[in-house]
Parts: structure tokens; sequence; C-alpha cells
């Protein structure tokens, strides 16, 4: 099993979860992290650390989300790993939360 990032991520990007990540399977694209579902343990470590409620379980993803699961595993290949966090919480704050932002992702 594995943890997923999920469409609230988009322009949001919190990353207060890569800093709890004992095994670095955070990736960083332009506006929106993945998780390696290769390297996650399932620690359960990041998903309370998510301020936007962002990263579930797999078996506890919202139906309207699991194709995060193939988004994540795709991306993680091609984005570089984030080990430490970032200062981007105004910018976050704006995007907390709003709808329909999968068209915004940038790959």
């Amino acid at each position: 099993m594995t943890f997923v990032v999920t469409e609230n991520c988009i322009k949001c990007k919190y990353t207060d979860c890569v800093e709890v990540c004992p095994v670095d399977c955070f990736h960083e694209g332009p506006n929106f992290l993945v998780i390696d579902p290769e390297e996650c343990i399932d620690c359960t470590l990041c998903e309370p650390e998510c301020p936007a409620n962002a990263i579930f379980s797999e078996d506890d993803l919202p139906d309207d989300q699991v194709h995060f699961l193939d988004l994540n595993a795709e991306l993680s290949r091609e984005w570089p790993v984030i080990t430490q966090m970032q200062d981007n919480a105004d910018a976050a704050k704006e995007w907390d939360g709003k709808p329909n932002k999968l068209k915004l992702l940038e790959r």
C-alpha cells in the first residue's frame, strides 16, 4: 500500500509532509507534489502533516481522486526528490480548497 497526493495539492503545494518522510519518497513538480509508490513504506507520517488534507492512503482515496494513484506513480519517475520544507504558505493558502484544479497541473 502507498499514500497518494491528490488534487488539493495542485498550486497549494505545502511541503510540511516532506520533512517527516523517512524514505524521501516525495517528488516535486512545478506546482504539485507526488509520492513514489515504490518508495513509500506506508508509515502514515505524512498524512497528518498536510495542512491541505491532500494526502490519502490508497485504500481511503475518495472515488473522484483514484486517478491520482497512477498520476503519482507516473510523475514520481519524472520529477526530482524533495526532502526539505519550503516556505510557500502564503501562496498555498490562496489555493487550498479550490475545486477542479487538475487542469492547472503543470508537468
